[in-house]
């Protein structure tokens, strides 16, 4: 599976279903995160813990065993098509720019996207059961 920053986002706070999704992230061998995605994550963390808490979301990615893989180029025509067809201007799901890297790396690696919320079902990537 693919994991997005809103699944991490509620495992790091602990918000209610986070039990869940660490459940299917057990049940599943695969666990990929994009870069990208950490460096949106490490925003968020700085921007709520201070400068320092990267520590916590690189302890969360070791003990979930996830493998961080490198945006490239096959992924930024998928994410580029991906905000132009799912994106803010126009479409229900309304991709913002981070969601585009985690739809991405979903669709070139053929993996489900773990995720929070209705905006990845709105578009035709394979959403993973929690």
């Amino acid at each position: 599976m693919v994991i997005d920053t809103s699944a991490l986002v509620a495992i790091l706070q602990s918000e209610e279903g986070a039990d869940r999704l660490l459940a299917a992230i057990e049940r599943d061998s695969v666990r990929l995160v994009s870069a990208a995605t950490v460096l949106e994550l490490s925003l968020v963390v700085i921007g709520r813990y201070g400068t320092g808490a990267e520590s916590l979301l690189d302890r969360l990615l070791r003990d979930l065993g996830a493998t961080v893989i490198a945006f490239d180029a096959e992924q930024l025509a998928i994410a580029r098509d991906a905000a132009a067809r799912f994106g803010r201007d126009g479409h229900t799901a309304a991709l913002n720019f981070g969601d585009c890297f985690a739809y991405a790396l979903s669709m070139a690696h053929n993996e489900p996207l773990l995720c929070v919320g209705e905006d990845f079902a709105r578009t035709d990537v394979a959403v993973a059961d929690v």
